[in-house]
């Protein structure tokens, strides 16, 4: 039976996300599983290009920076003393932050940024808030490879488990 892909089906897809000149971002080494229909499990558009397919056929989606990323915002780039980190500090570390200025409701994680390391001084260190991706317009080229029915824990808990959730089956 070739299941389609619709609400509340777990997909998995075999993926590679490219700039629009054609260079390669992300290769994907490992496949993309998610759950579909409206759980933000993955980005609107390619949910809504897989809608109906099958195992075995393939999409190709451009997305614009707000469709995928977020456009690139400067205000996430904050220059910090050096002495805040550690002694091994390298660029490309990644910390995690809340951005200056954001409310300090104890209970919004929302507000904490994965902060990369892009630049090092004698005395200062520029993080940077963004997504690696962030402002990039992206080709998403993806191939159904499974589809199959979620179970009710994984529809009520709103994403997939791959056996690296411990509850019983």
């Amino acid at each position: 039976m070739n299941m389609q892909v619709a609400k509340n089906t777990v997909v998995t897809l075999d993926y590679s996300v490219a700039d629009f000149e054609g260079g390669l971002v992300d290769a994907g080494q490992e496949p993309l599983v998610y759950l579909h229909g409206g759980y933000d499990d993955i980005f609107p558009l390619i949910e809504e290009a897989v809608q109906g397919k099958k195992i075995g056929e393939s999409v190709v989606v451009k997305m614009q920076p707000d469709d995928a990323f977020g456009e690139y915002d400067a205000a996430l780039v904050q220059v910090e003393p050096r002495a805040q980190f550690p002694e091994e500090l390298q660029v490309g570390m990644q910390f995690e932050g809340v951005p200056e200025g954001s409310d300090d409701d104890d209970d919004d994680e929302e507000d904490v940024l994965i902060y990369r390391v892009t630049e090092m001084a004698d005395d200062k260190v520029v993080l940077d808030g963004n997504h690696p991706l962030a402002g990039m317009a992206l080709v998403f080229t993806c191939t159904v490879t499974n589809v199959r029915p979620a179970t009710a824990d994984e529809i009520s808990h709103g994403h997939t488990h791959h056996g690296d959730c411990d509850e019983e089956e």
